[in-house]
């Protein structure tokens, strides 16, 4: 009889107890997925309707689900009556050593985060950023990867690129050619306006608005220079670029219009 009293009593203090913390506790956890879930479904529809990177999208899904996860935990383990207090420290210490031996890293975490979000540049685009210049291939969370025009790849830190001066040559549909062209002093500066102007005009990706300027920019020493600049789209830079060059120092060749070489005279006084 006294077996069976103290049996029953154990059951009632604590066999029962700790069967409802129990299942309260896998109720919680349970519950709480559940919950976690539609929460994570929402914010990636709200994310994607706002127009983010797929990338960035799952890298914000899975931060979330990690902080959902570890709070739901918590609220499991503080049901079965864990204290919770010496837990949540040493995760907050662990974070900030870890924060604080990956201080690089994460420097260019965010600046990839920043990229992606107000996206100063695409893939495919054709930049210069922290010293280099090439077509961007890949923007990931921490590097960006670019193709120079003689195929080599790099591999650049984001931190290096969102912390300096980006030129981004892709940005606008139209560009501007700006070239220098030189004739001599004895040249006919009218001549050789028109010559260039001809070469404008015949040349179909050069565009008629904004008209292209030809215009004498400086008496230098040994020259007149003009400044040609016309307007291109912006995949005909180079190839227009570098057909005009060729094409106005032939014609300056035909015409004997001279592109004279930078020279000094020299006076030299000799006493008798």
């Amino acid at each position: 009889m006294l077996d069976a009293f103290n049996f029953q009593e154990m059951v009632n203090a604590y066999v029962i107890p700790w069967g409802i913390n129990i299942v309260m506790a896998v109720a919680i956890f349970v519950i709480g997925r559940w919950i976690a879930g539609i929460l994570l479904n929402v914010a990636d529809k709200m994310l994607k309707k706002a127009g983010m990177d797929d990338m960035l999208v799952s890298f914000v899904h899975s931060i979330l689900n990690a902080l959902l996860l570890l709070f739901i935990v918590i609220a499991s383990l503080n049901q079965l009556g864990v204290d919770t207090t010496s837990f949540i420290a040493l995760i907050g210490a662990a974070g900030l050593a870890v924060g604080l031996a990956l201080q690089g890293s994460l420097q260019n975490f965010a600046s990839g985060v920043l990229l992606i979000v107000f996206r100063p540049f695409k893939v495919g685009h054709f930049i210069e950023a922290a010293g280099v210049s090439g077509v961007v291939e890949e923007i990931g969370i921490f590097s960006t990867r670019m193709k120079t025009g003689d195929n080599r790849e790099i591999i650049v830190p984001n931190g290096a690129i969102y912390g300096g001066t980006i030129t981004n040559n892709s940005a606008r549909d139209t560009r501007r050619i700006d070239m220098v062209f030189g004739i001599g002093y004895d040249d006919d500066i009218r001549k050789a306006k028109e010559i260039m102007q001809s070469i404008l005009d015949a040349d179909a990706r050069v565009l008629k608005e904004p008209k292209p300027l030809i215009a004498v920019a400086e008496l230098a020493d040994s020259s007149v220079n003009f400044n040609v600049r016309p307007w291109v789209k912006a995949g005909d830079y180079w190839g227009v670029k570098f057909d005009v060059t060729e094409k106005i120092k032939l014609a300056f060749d035909d015409a004997g219009i001279s592109i004279p070489y930078p020279q000094m005279d020299i006076h030299l006084d000799r006493p008798e």
